[in-house]
Parts: structure tokens; C-alpha cells; sequence
């Protein structure tokens, strides 16, 4: 049973910080969540724990995870040098429909307004139940980070909106890039193209760079 949506951003950090040290394998048998023996085919199995236990209640909708609180969930490997090992995924992309899309009312400045942070241990020697949850914090865009989330967010969109995705690519972006987000390159999604016409594409996701979610943990730290 998943525990219940917390009232405030300080019991849900409290609750965070609680996890703190204990290994994935000992939160999911507190909460009877199993888990896999391994990630290949399970990618997002570690922030459905972690979302069962804190209590979020998003499910799978386009808004933040503790939606009362506007708080999004985000866990992260880290390395030994407390360094992110990957991107992180923000949220799809739409296929179609995004032109009415303006970035103070879009899902990705939504989903980062206010994150809960919670760094896993990443050790490809140990397996996933062995892993252990970090020190938790919760991170606001400063003024700066979001201008160039903005940035991004329009020069990524103009391609999308224009139907220019052969041009998408994930080098481009300060801080936020696109990166193809689907089971198999066979996973095509109906799009307009250039010319307006009908054509397919892989579906694609907004992901923020490994560097940057690196150097938000450690403006955490030293907070």
C-alpha cells in the first residue's frame, strides 16, 4: 500500500530524507513493491517505487508527481563522484498539437518549476536491490536557469512546430535537449512534415543534460 499524498513541502522532504542510506531493496520490502533483477525492460521501476512510497498521485497524467504541491519527482544515478550518469527525462513530447504550445503554459515549465531531487547510487557491480537512495533536496529554476530552459524549449519547438524533425538533434540545447524516447525504432508516431503532409516519426522526449542536473545536486550539497 502506497503511503498517502503528503500536506507540505516539508513532510514530503521529510519523508525523503528518511530514505536516505537504505538500500532500494529494503524501502520496496518495507512497502511489499517488487522489484526486477534488472533494469532491461524496467527503466522506470525505480521512480515508481520511489513514488509509491512518498505518496504521489500524477499516475501517468502531464502534471507534477505531488500535483497539490506542484512538486515533480525526479531520481537520478549518480556515480561515485556524485556525477549524473544519464539524461533525465522531463516529459513527451507531443506528436501533434504543439503549436499551440507557449512556454510559460508548457509541460516542461511545469514539470520543473519546483523537483524533488533524490540521487541513486549508481554501482553496475551491485545489483538493483543493493543500490542506496542519497540525501534528497528540492530545487527551483533560478531566473537565469529558466531563461535557458526557454532558450532551449523555443529552439526545439520552432523544429517541432514546423515539422523540421529530421533536424532534431540531442547535441542541441544549454540545458534541455530532445532525445528519442520509444521501444524500438518500429514505434512510429503520425506527424505533419514540412510540407504539411502526413508522415511518421520516432516519438520523442525533453531531457535535461547530465551536466546540469550534476551541478544542480551539488548546488544542493552546498546550500
Amino acid at each position: 500500500m502506497s503511503e498517502s499524498a503528503p500536506q507540505s513541502e516539508r513532510e514530503l522532504l521529510s519523508r525523503a530524507g528518511a530514505l536516505a542510506g537504505w538500500s532500494l531493496g529494503e524501502i520496496a520490502n518495507a512497502y511489499h513493491f517488487p522489484l526486477p533483477a534488472n533494469l532491461s525492460g524496467h527503466k522506470g521501476v525505480i521512480g515508481d517505487l520511489l513514488e509509491h512510497v512518498l505518496g504521489a498521485t500524477a499516475m501517468s497524467r502531464p502534471v507534477p508527481d505531488f500535483e497539490s504541491l506542484g512538486i515533480e519527482l525526479k531520481t537520478v544515478p549518480v556515480n561515485r563522484r556524485g556525477r549524473c550518469a544519464e539524461s533525465t527525462h522531463v516529459c513527451t513530447i507531443p506528436a501533434r498539437g504543439a503549436i499551440a504550445e507557449q512556454w510559460f503554459t508548457s509541460t516542461v515549465r511545469h514539470k520543473l518549476a519546483r523537483v524533488l531531487w533524490v540521487p541513486i547510487e549508481l554501482d553496475r557491480t551491485l545489483k538493483i536491490d543493493a543500490r542506496r537512495i542519497g540525501a534528497a533536496c528540492l530545487w527551483s529554476p533560478s531566473d537565469e536557469d529558466e531563461q535557458i530552459l526557454r532558450e532551449d524549449w523555443e529552439e526545439h519547438m520552432e523544429l517541432i512546430v514546423t515539422g523540421r524533425f529530421g533536424e532534431l538533434d540531442a547535441r542541441s540545447g544549454t540545458y534541455l535537449q530532445v532525445r528519442p524516447k520509444a521501444a524500438n525504432r518500429d514505434a512510429l508516431v503520425p506527424v505533419s512534415d514540412e510540407s504539411g503532409e502526413l508522415a511518421a516519426t520516432l516519438p520523442r522526449g525533453f531531457y535535461l543534460r547530465p551536466s546540469f542536473t550534476t551541478r544542480i545536486l551539488s548546488d544542493c550539497n552546498t546550500a
